[in-house]
């Protein structure tokens, strides 16, 4: 996660309290699946794509690079991977713009809050013996 894709987010949203939840900040970049709902039938379709490109193209690539092969070991690389291993056609675009909804909705929440980013959070901590 470099200081452009940091700093792009900081100048798009502009206010930190514009968002009542975090979890809104993906939809105002564009990173929500499109619906159509017809009948009973509730396919899945692309990405909306509202909202400010550039921010969204940036979220895009760090979060291709945080899947890749040299990304860092994280909590949201280990949840990727896992969505990208359930299969399909698909499965790696998929994860990569669900990564990238979570970079933002992470952005989002640590700017707000003030806290500083724990990569390995929800892994367990393997404590050595003394």
């Amino acid at each position: 996660m470099g200081t452009l894709i940091a700093l792009t987010f900081i100048l798009t949203v502009e206010d930190k309290e514009r968002f009542a939840k975090s979890r809104d900040v993906g939809c105002y970049v564009g990173l929500r699946p499109r619906r159509s709902e017809s009948g009973e039938s509730q396919p899945q379709l692309r990405i909306t794509k509202e909202g400010d490109k550039y921010l969204r193209k940036l979220l895009v690539q760090g979060a291709q690079y945080i899947l890749g092969h040299r990304g860092p070991d994280t909590d949201l690389r280990k949840w990727g991977l896992q969505l990208c291993g359930r299969g399909g056609k698909n499965a790696k675009k998929r994860a990569v713009v669900g990564v990238a909804r979570k970079l933002a909705i992470l952005l989002h929440r640590l700017w707000v809050t003030g806290e500083v980013y724990e990569p390995l959070r929800n892994s367990p901590v393997i404590q050595a013996a003394a």
